[in-house]
């Protein structure tokens, strides 16, 4: 699988079909600590979570917004299951848009709505975005091959 449309919906494909994706920030001295979150995509660029501001992946996202972040489906085997991606990650303060992406997600899903008050202080969590500005995935010599998903 080499065409670039091929890889294209298969980017999608891995997006559309899971629930979790793997955070992997770093605090300020460069040690990287990874967290699997329930997301939310806006389109193909554009992921939504919710997660206590404690949290050590959210306290090093309030000191580094630079992530790395991975999708995969750890029930398929062989090649092409995982998507890579490079983002900057940020608390969202302005929350309307983004909460009713997650929350439209989340009740698609058979889960709870969400509103702003889920995710403004005194709340327990807030809601977070991750703007992808790469998308990779691994041939079968672990090489990486960029995907354009606009």
């Amino acid at each position: 699988m080499t065409d670039k449309q091929d890889l294209v919906q298969l980017t999608r494909s891995i997006i559309d079909s899971n629930r979790y994706m793997t955070l992997g920030p770093a605090d300020e001295s460069g040690l990287s600590w990874v967290s699997p979150v329930w997301y939310a995509a806006a389109g193909y660029l554009e992921f939504f979570w919710v997660s206590s501001p404690d949290a050590r992946h959210s306290r090093n996202l309030a000191g580094r917004p630079q992530l790395a972040i991975v999708i995969f489906d750890s029930h398929r085997a062989g090649d092409w299951n995982a998507l890579y991606m490079s983002a900057v990650a940020e608390e969202l303060l302005d929350v309307d848009d983004g909460i009713a992406v997650f929350s439209r997600t989340s009740e698609a899903q058979g889960m709870r709505s969400w509103t702003r008050e889920d995710v403004r202080s005194p709340a327990r969590h807030r809601l977070y975005r991750a703007t992808a500005s790469e998308h990779f995935v691994l041939d079968p010599r672990d090489q990486r091959v960029p995907v354009s998903v606009d």
